[in-house]
């Protein structure tokens, strides 16, 4: 396991902020894509603002900006595109600095068009954010692009600054990269392959979360059960915390850090120890991510996904006679190359017979450099639109069905804020990421409290707090 040493980065932090000394410079960034990328962006927001940086929220306002890009999302292309030409008219009239990191700009076609067609100042890609101070020093001094990219799988980076927007829940990153090459999918193209970091690292990020005041953690990574596997083949995992089944055990008794959620798992590596590790641990939420992507076992080989129809009810079968009150969520791909109505109609069997609490619906887009793309029988896009709409109509009942059994129901409430929709309730989620509103005063915020459940409104729950029921150790 190979750390990144980043004392040459922190020195051009330094460099940058002597330059931006005095000066009230502002940035924007736009995060594209998952929670990785989010937590990415906390690591650019840290650095910048150690660099004498002050986000804005209005680009019109910023010297800077930053797009980090994603690659995975359908129209993900398009909408970079389209933001880079309205920047454009910012840099002409004002000198704005320009600067383009993520998941696309691991993909060289998507760089050529970039340097061909539009104005930008740095590229940087996956493996050298750790490096966007120096590129970002060399492109303001020099006066000149800067692209850095690497094609090898980069290694672990600690250390770096951070800036999280919540004071109550944060995301730590626990693995990079995925060893999966499921045949849709670019990740392990553009993120590399699996690397872990230390547990001693991870558990270290987390223990100052704590002393922080956080109360949620929700550990990343492409394939968070597989954590340490590679390290363990190689014979590198000489921790005692070797497996993500110990890693959640350890995070379990960190003080102060009262509920543990972790995305996004893959059914084939949801050993025994992991399930017996949810069960167990009291913080460890007992809603579980479970990727379907398909429910046909035909399909299911075709993407490489190494599991069947019927192996993955049979695991979630085993949970729900290990873990009491378990509930999941899922991913599905809608319409990818050779599904058959049939096909479909299997996947439709197993959201009914699982009765998801979320399902993220994806209709498939072609991403350039995976196998699918270069597969035929690719679906016509109106069949795949309408077979979206069934199974969204799908997952509407089963979410009516699925909120009427939390009425009367008392839950344990972590007190997130004010809601975004209303600022005469706070908000908060059950522990199976149901959004729940209900009216209490701001001393709650942070708190763990118990919640009666009143009524349901499909995408949110209304509760009340039981004031005398209000738990102890807040």
């Amino acid at each position: 396991m190979i750390k990144i040493d980043i004392n040459n980065e922190l020195k051009y932090i330094e460099k940058v902020r002597k330059i931006n000394e005095g000066k009230n410079i502002k940035y924007y960034i736009l995060t594209m894509g998952c929670q990785l990328n989010e937590n990415d962006s906390e690591k650019i927001c840290g650095m910048l603002e150690n660099m004498g940086y002050a986000k804005t929220d209005d680009i019109n306002n910023a010297d800077l900006v930053i797009y980090n890009t994603c690659c995975v999302r359908e129209n993900a292309e398009e909408k970079l595109f389209g933001k880079l030409g309205e920047v454009k008219k910012l840099k002409e009239a004002k000198g704005t600095i320009i600067a383009i990191g993520g998941c696309m700009m691991q993909e060289k076609h998507i760089v050529d068009k970039i340097k061909k067609s539009y104005k930008y100042d740095v590229i940087f890609g996956t493996h050298t954010l750790h490096k966007f101070p120096q590129d970002l020093y060399n492109a303001i001094i020099e006066n000149k692009k800067v692209t850095d990219i690497l094609d090898i799988d980069g290694e672990i980076i600690e250390g770096l600054p951070i800036k999280r927007e919540d004071n109550i829940r944060a995301s730590v990153t626990i693995m990079n990269g995925c060893n999966n090459f499921c045949t849709y999918c670019i990740v392990p193209y553009v993120r590399g392959r699996e690397r872990s970091r230390a547990p001693e690292d991870i558990l270290n990020e987390i223990k100052e979360l704590a002393k922080k005041g956080y109360k949620e953690v929700t550990l990343l990574g492409q394939n968070v059960n597989s954590y340490m596997r590679v390290e363990r083949e190689r014979g590198e995992a000489i921790s005692e915390i070797n497996s993500f089944s110990k890693l959640l055990k350890s995070v379990n008794e960190i003080e102060g850090i009262e509920k543990i959620r972790f995305i996004s798992p893959h059914p084939k590596d949801f050993t025994d120890g992991v399930i017996e590790s949810i069960r167990e641990c009291k913080k460890v939420s007992k809603f579980i991510h479970l990727p379907l992507q398909s429910g046909s076992s035909k399909v299911l080989k075709v993407m490489n996904r190494v599991y069947t129809k019927e192996q993955y009810l049979s695991l979630i079968e085993k949970m729900k006679k290990t873990i009491p009150d378990v509930r999941f969520s899922t991913d599905i791909i809608v319409g990818f190359p050779g599904e058959t109505e049939e096909d479909f109609e299997d996947t439709l069997d197993v959201v009914r017979k699982v009765k998801f609490e979320q399902i993220f619906m994806f209709i498939y887009s072609r991403r350039k450099g995976t196998p699918a793309d270069k597969m035929e029988e690719q679906v016509p896009e109106e069949i795949k639109h309408k077979r979206f709409d069934r199974l969204k109509a799908l997952y509407e009942e089963i979410i009516a069905e699925n909120n009427k059994e939390y009425i009367g129901t008392v839950q344990d409430i972590l007190v997130e804020g004010y809601s975004k929709t209303n600022d005469s309730f706070l908000t908060g989620r059950t522990d199976s990421n149901k959004v729940v509103i209900f009216e209490g005063d701001s001393d709650l915020i942070g708190k763990i409290t118990k919640v009666k459940i009143i009524s349901e409104h499909m995408w949110y729950l209304r509760g009340e707090v039981i004031k005398e029921l209000r738990l102890e150790k807040n």
